[in-house]
């Protein structure tokens, strides 16, 4: 770890329209992957959802997610309407049902990571 602290995560759940179809997820993956691409992403988790004990506060009804972590609102912007961010909307959009969206900025400061 570098010692730097991006600001900013953005959490992306997608549902597919066809869950069973390994094939719609491996194509969402591999588009989801080419986001890191984008020169405003500070780092990239990519993932489906983790065999971990059922609880009644988690939702494991998504297909895949990713995390990605940018240093300002600003760069968190800039990847919105980057042409590769927007060419993974058009190439991968026909295979989700849904998309949900979280995104939130640290109050951490770096003594709190021990850096």
């Amino acid at each position: 770890m570098s010692g730097h602290i991006a600001k900013l995560s953005h959490q992306v759940f997608f549902w597919l329209k066809n869950p069973d179809s390994a094939e719609d997820l491996e194509q969402l993956l591999i588009g989801i992957r080419s986001l890191s691409a984008i020169e405003t992403v500070r780092g990239m988790h990519v993932g489906v959802p983790a065999a971990t004990e059922q609880r009644p506060v988690i939702d494991n009804s998504y297909s895949a997610s990713e995390l990605l972590f940018f240093d300002s609102i600003e760069d968190q912007n800039a990847y919105q309407t980057h042409p590769l961010h927007e060419q993974f909307i058009a190439d991968y959009s026909h295979l989700w049902s849904k998309v949900m969206v979280f995104d939130s900025i640290s109050r951490a400061t770096e003594n709190e990571f021990g850096l």
